[in-house]
């Protein structure tokens, strides 16, 4: 028999499951073109590795700065936070699957020294008659009254999820967990390249310093030979002064760049979540711009939709919208509720256990919703349009990726092209500044000549440098645009950091 009754709620159990309303999710696909189509050179060695793209610069201090940043930052904090919470939001949705079991005890004493309980009780006695009946009456309403109650009960309730709303509401609990997953990898590629953009502007703007001062030098060598011949009768106080501008431009770009490589210091300790002046002392030394070796990595735009974490949250944000919509339609079916108690009560702790003591108390009931003024199906409809919303959203985000990779392959292939024409630009300025010189110093030339070759070399140098500089920031760009600076240890999301007031 008992058996029997087990097997039926098995299949009743399993029947019950398999009822879920509303749209099953399937992953959507979209057409993505076979390749990329801006040109960009050979596929990098095969030892690159795009989840750690910064390693391909060989810049320990690179290497350090991001490793420090995504142990630390403060935005992937608050990310991680949001995928701990999102996980427990999944333990509350399907909580309602199962039952809700409550203890609760009693004990109440009530004491009267003229209790209108005892008063009842007395003239209830009396009414046999006579003084002596009415004595004992008096006696009794006025006498104390003690009144001692005890009680242990449990009780059960449980709404059998029949059509399975529940279950769409875990669903999407679920996704919502992978979606802020997601977002928090795509906070990694995000500060990963930041601080990559951040260190090449610095390692720039430090070593345009240096040249500028190497030019410095170099310039009021020739101030002073100029100023000679001025004082010798050679050549008028116009060539003096014509240099001495020279001189002072020279020096007066110095303080601006030096500002922004403070910058660049300061925003780099706030994307370790540290003090803005905390790695003054660390970055302040000149460094090389890194450089990246040739070639990019061999990739594809299919490879887009696993690689980029944006694209994926956008994904399960879809799945969640989906499940949600099977929330709604729940509502328009009958919730079945289901309610147990048992107690133990009397008037004594001795006895209280006792099985005279003991009572029972089981209840169903259904509710199934006839008229809400179109609530329920207004909201059906609500949730239809977010599912909309959402699908639109993942194909707007895997279009921006292919946009974002086209861009950046454009960027870094035509900056190739302009590095090398600044390159020889910068080789045949400092040919033509050299003579110059030379032939102002034989007498065979103005100092007009030697002012328009020291203006475009010191131009020319100073674009090149710029231009290697934007090499490497292009070449951080493509690696965020195909996703790359995430992977799934990098950051430790399943421990939560200490508040601050408990330390």
């Amino acid at each position: 028999m008992k058996s029997g009754v087990v097997a039926t709620l098995g299949a009743a159990s399993v029947i019950l499951a398999a009822c879920n309303v509303g749209p099953d999710y399937h992953e959507p696909a979209i057409s993505v073109p076979p390749r990329f189509a801006e040109p960009h050179v050979p596929a990098a060695p095969a030892q690159a590795d795009i989840t750690k793209w910064w390693t391909t610069f060989q810049d320990a201090e690179l290497n350090s700065l991001i490793a420090r940043a995504l142990s630390a930052n403060l935005d992937l904090m608050s990310s991680a936070s949001r995928v701990r919470q999102a996980r427990e939001q999944v333990i509350v949705a399907g909580a309602t699957e199962w039952p809700s079991v409550n203890v609760s005890g009693i004990g109440a004493n009530l004491h009267s020294d003229s209790s209108p309980l005892g008063a009842l009780a007395g003239g209830g006695a009396s009414t046999g008659g006579g003084a002596s009946g009415s004595g004992s009456g008096g006696a009794s309403a006025s006498g104390p009254t003690n009144i001692r109650l005890y009680a242990l009960g449990l009780d059960a309730s449980w709404q059998i999820d029949i059509f399975g709303g529940t279950r769409r509401a875990v669903e999407a609990a679920q996704a919502n967990a992978d979606a802020a997953l997601w977002d928090l990898h795509d906070g990694e590629v995000t500060i990963t390249s930041e601080i990559a953009d951040d260190y090449v502007v610095l390692r720039a703007a430090q070593a345009r310093i240096a040249q500028l001062n190497s030019e410095l030098k170099d310039e009021l060598q020739l101030f002073g030979l100029v100023r000679d011949r001025a004082n010798a009768g050679f050549v008028t106080q116009l060539d003096v002064n014509q240099q001495k501008s020279i001189v002072e431009t020279v020096r007066a770009q110095i303080p601006e760049l030096q500002t922004q490589a403070d910058a660049m210091i300061h925003a780099i300790a706030v994307l370790l979540a540290q003090p803005p002046e905390s790695l003054a002392q660390e970055l302040s030394a000149t460094a090389p711009i890194p450089v990246a070796p040739p070639g990019l990595p061999a990739t594809l735009p299919a490879d887009l939709l696993r690689q980029r974490p944006d694209i994926r949250e956008a994904e399960r944000k879809l799945a969640a919208a989906t499940a949600n919509e099977g929330v709604a339609i729940a509502d328009l079916y009958p919730k079945l509720d289901l309610l147990g108690a048992a107690t133990f009560a009397s008037n004594g702790v001795g006895n209280l256990l006792s099985t005279r003591n003991f009572n029972t108390l089981g209840a169903g009931s259904i509710i199934w919703p006839v008229f809400a003024g179109g609530q329920i199906r207004a909201n059906i409809r609500a949730s239809k349009e977010a599912e909309l919303q959402a699908y639109l959203a993942w194909q707007k985000s895997v279009l921006a990726a292919l946009q974002d990779v086209e861009d950046a392959l454009a960027r870094y292939d035509n900056e190739q092209r302009h590095e090398q024409a600044l390159a020889d630009s910068e080789r045949a300025a400092e040919s033509s500044e050299t003579i110059s010189r030379q032939q102002y110093v034989a007498g065979l030339v103005t100092f007009v000549n030697v002012l328009s070759a020291e203006t475009t070399l010191l131009s020319a140098r100073d674009q090149l440098i710029q231009s290697r500089a934007a090499l490497s920031e292009d070449l951080a760009t493509i690696y965020k645009a195909l996703g790359g600076g995430w992977n799934e240890t990098a950051v430790d999301w399943k421990t939560r950091p200490q508040d601050p007031e408990n330390k």
